[in-house]
């Protein structure tokens, strides 16, 4: 963890919360996933998670609503932008790879929580046979 980064969130006035999930909780949703790192390596708004070195997951802290860039199969992502308005295609990424998801309070916990489960998988399933097998 990036020394400073949970004071920050916590010290906020108002906590980051946007309908169902709010900044802390995907903070540590994605922080219990194996082999993650948090950090801000663009800038001081964008929380950026790893799994061994990869990015799988961007939140934009700044954003209101949240916005939180996934990896994603991209099939899936085309399928989930034609159903949910909360999904476009990711901002300032690989737009057939990553989905930007808006956290407007229209995309469950459930659903959110799954979507980054995928992302980490994904991001997961191109390391290195040595570096999954020690997942």
């Amino acid at each position: 963890m990036m020394a400073g980064t949970f004071i920050w969130l916590r010290r906020r006035k108002n906590r980051v919360t946007f309908g169902v999930v709010d900044a802390e909780d995907i903070r540590q949703y994605c922080l219990q996933k194996q082999m993650v790192t948090e950090g801000f390596p663009f800038d001081s708004e964008t929380l950026v998670f790893k799994v061994a070195g990869k990015m799988f997951a961007l939140l934009a802290l700044d954003a209101h609503p949240l916005r939180m860039n996934l990896k994603c199969d991209p099939e899936r992502a085309v399928a989930l932008r034609e159903q949910h308005a909360a999904v476009l295609p990711g901002y300032h990424m690989n737009k057939s790879m990553w989905n930007t998801l808006v956290l407007d309070g229209s995309l469950t916990r459930k659903w959110v929580e799954a979507e980054i489960d995928h992302s980490y998988e994904e991001v997961v399933k191109t390391l290195p046979k040595k570096i999954r097998e020690n997942l």
